[in-house]
């Protein structure tokens, strides 16, 4: 049976994600404290500008926890360095901290929602455990937390075939629905440089995109629409919860019921 096998949100933008039993959606339509906090610089147009491991690859090297009720974030070194902030009080020294060791120059801000998302119109984004196994065999060496640690999907979904995600985009794409909160598809979700490097130390892996391009051709479903996808460095929904389902609540557990069936596979 289709269901939500993982919650998982980043409360820093960048950073290590926590797993959740259940989740907030709130009235932008994203989980709560999902890229709540971000390291900023000041943009072009003086809007603060969020920065990522796309800007740092030192960002891979640090190891993070963070608790969402009393807002304290642990911070891990490779060194073994360990240091503590309570983000409500101490969010200026965290920040220095941060970019010290990043060696960038940022602001460390908190944002309400949408907070820092990479698409405030849009809302979690989704993957299937499935599809996490199936990418983490393409490569020697790649686990499949590995894989769920490169690609960071906030809802991970059990029980269904491998990019059962992809049928959600393109003309007339169904929707689904995860206890009772309503997803729609957006937009598959175009990769940058981060899910090509090692999640521990930043390490590229040699010719990651064109192995992933490779097998992203061969396996493409036979129930996705091609022509919603730009090109297929693609992998996971950006999906969009519609008015009528936020300010409720999604559970690991809770039954995952498409609006279409796929045609001639099971789970």
């Amino acid at each position: 049976m289709a269901h939500v096998e993982r919650l998982r949100i980043y409360p820093i933008k960048g950073l290590d994600a926590i797993e959740l039993a259940e989740s907030h959606i709130t009235d932008a339509g994203t989980m709560a404290g999902d890229r709540a906090y971000a390291l900023t610089i000041q943009g072009a147009d003086e809007t603060p500008e969020s920065i990522n491991g796309k800007q740092s690859e030192r960002f891979h090297e640090l190891s993070t926890d963070f608790d969402p009720e009393t807002k304290l974030l642990s911070v891990r070194t490779p060194e073994g360095e360990h240091e503590q902030f309570n983000l409500q009080r101490d969010l200026d020294s965290a920040g220095e901290w941060l970019c010290s060791f990043l060696d960038v120059e940022a602001t460390l801000r908190r944002r309400e929602p949408p907070a820092f998302v990479d698409r405030p119109a849009a809302g979690p984004s989704v993957i299937s455990t499935a599809t996490l196994e199936e990418v983490a065999s393409w490569f020697d060496g790649m686990s499949v937390e590995g894989a769920r640690r490169r690609l960071r999907a906030n809802v991970e979904v059990g029980g269904v075939p491998a990019f059962w995600e992809d049928q959600f985009v393109g003309e007339a794409a169904p929707g689904f629905e995860a206890g009772g909160v309503r997803f729609e598809g957006v937009e598959p979700c175009a990769r940058c440089v981060v899910p090509s490097r090692d999640p521990d130390t930043g390490e590229p892996l040699p010719e990651f995109r064109e192995r992933f391009l490779e097998r992203r051709e061969a396996t493409f479903p036979e129930w996705a629409d091609r022509e919603a996808f730009d090109h297929l460095y693609t992998l996971m929904l950006i999906a969009r919860v519609p008015e009528p389902s936020r300010g409720t609540t999604i559970a690991v557990g809770d039954t995952v019921d498409a609006d279409t069936e796929l045609p001639g596979r099971t789970a």
